[in-house]
């Protein structure tokens, strides 16, 4: 069957069939946001190709537009562009509000990147969007000198900004966020003296990793989780984007799961703090390998292959978690499928993401037969053999792919409903899912 595009509302999944073959996934989601913001600060043209397809990156791409850094698709690829940006200090107030769509991170850092200017902007969001928490990026920009207001005391879009005149600070992140990071980053960039923001966790450091290959002034000590930041900016650069490990860890999933499967994910981001959820199919039994081909802007580059696996439970908890947040929907899944239980642990963000992700979780995996215990901070899932059903996305990109995966490794058919939400991140996931050797309709 041929596959039904992102914008359908619901795909029928036939499972029980190998996966087989390589793939390549749509450009990492989070370098692609960070491209797009460094290229306006950037004073010249950069030039970005292989962008993610997503809604969430074509939000990033409308703002930086917004503020006067021309974005351009290059003639007969629409995931490469040009940003022709006339430096930081002449970005421009935009001329209506920013509607930054389901986006947190367009939301979160582009009120670091608006802080620095002298000038007033509003962003808002969809319905889920605006009830996502803003003042842990609010507070700090606060205390450097921006202005920024919005509901419930700025905790809440739409929100105002009124940038210039910042000040460096010394901050430690209450929450462990690479999104709070890195606003506060784009922010520190713009700042008269040294910005230090200590993390209670890892997060991921594309935006240290890229900023540092760019050659702007930004300092960065893993060990310490502390990164130190400078007034400056990038340079302009040229890069194609890696693929997205996020949108991998579906298709590595799924080859785990369905009978004699042997998938490979070619030019894939394989930065270390992005593949955590590797770390931890392994330690569940899973044949999954990777290997690093090159490196670009700071990133090493390579493919991850996965071969149909038994797995077993096991407890992913502690500094791990905020490294895979956005894996733990399709990590439940593999719990679903394996041998005793899977706790999650000090997953609270799994609360205040798109949906309330334990909750959508729990929900759908009972729809599928599975036992799920939620607690406030995680899920127990307990193993077993799940049976083929009608799930619903519940307007979330990755339960709905989560979803599919599921579905992959089941005799039957099961429907998935508000399949359009996959359009966030990964339109084509269905025609991709078909490539490989799966049955949607």
């Amino acid at each position: 069957m041929s596959a039904t595009g992102a914008a359908a509302t619901q795909v029928v999944i036939a499972g029980g069939t190998p996966l087989r073959g390589r793939i390549r996934v749509p450009g990492d989601k989070s370098i692609s946001h960070r491209a797009l913001l460094f290229a306006a600060l950037a004073d010249g043209t950069s030039r970005v190709a292989h962008l993610s397809s997503g809604d969430d990156v074509a939000r990033t791409a409308a703002l930086v537009d917004a503020l006067g850094a021309r974005v351009r698709p290059l003639p007969g690829d629409e995931l490469a562009v040009t940003v022709a940006s006339p430096g930081v200090d002449g970005l421009r107030e935009p001329c209506a509000v920013v509607d930054c769509g389901n986006s947190g991170t367009t939301m979160r850092l582009g009120l670091g990147m608006l802080a620095g200017r002298p000038f007033h902007a509003v962003l808002s969001g969809d319905d889920s969007l605006v009830r996502r928490p803003m003042a842990r990026v609010a507070d700090p920009l606060r205390a450097m000198g921006a202005r920024v207001d919005g509901r419930d005391g700025g905790n809440f879009a739409p929100l105002a900004v009124r940038g210039g005149s910042l000040r460096g600070i010394h901050y430690e992140l209450p929450v462990a966020s690479a999104q709070v990071k890195s606003a506060l980053v784009l922010a520190g960039l713009q700042a008269a003296g040294t910005t230090e923001l200590v993390e209670p966790a890892p997060t991921r450091d594309h935006t240290e990793r890229m900023l540092g290959a760019f050659g702007a002034p930004v300092d960065h000590d893993r060990d310490a989780r502390t990164v130190r930041v400078a007034r400056g900016v990038p340079r302009a650069f040229e890069l194609d984007v890696p693929g997205d490990p996020s949108s991998a860890a579906f298709f590595v999933v799924a080859a785990c799961l369905a009978p004699g499967s042997d998938v490979v994910v070619e030019d894939v981001c394989l930065n270390p703090i992005r593949i955590a959820f590797v770390d931890v199919l392994v330690r569940m039994g899973a044949d999954v390998e990777t290997r690093v081909t090159g490196e670009r802007a700071g990133e090493p580059v390579g493919e991850i292959r996965a071969r149909t696996s038994e797995l077993r439970g096991v407890v992913v908890a502690g500094d791990e978690v905020p490294s895979l947040i956005d894996e733990i929907p399709v990590l439940a899944v593999a719990a679903a499928f394996a041998d005793g239980v899977t706790e999650f642990h000090d997953a609270h963000e799994l609360r205040v993401k798109e949906s309330d992700r334990i909750a959508t979780v729990q929900q759908e995996l009972a729809q599928l037969g599975v036992a799920v215990e939620p607690r406030p901070d995680g899920m127990l899932v307990r193993g077993g053999r799940p049976r083929a059903a009608t799930l619903k996305s519940h307007g979330d990109h990755r339960v709905a792919m989560a979803g599919a995966v599921a579905a992959v490794a089941i005799d039957g058919e099961s429907t998935v409903r508000g399949w359009n939400a996959v359009a966030i991140s990964y339109p084509a996931f269905a025609d991709d899912l078909v490539a490989l050797g799966g049955s949607v309709a």
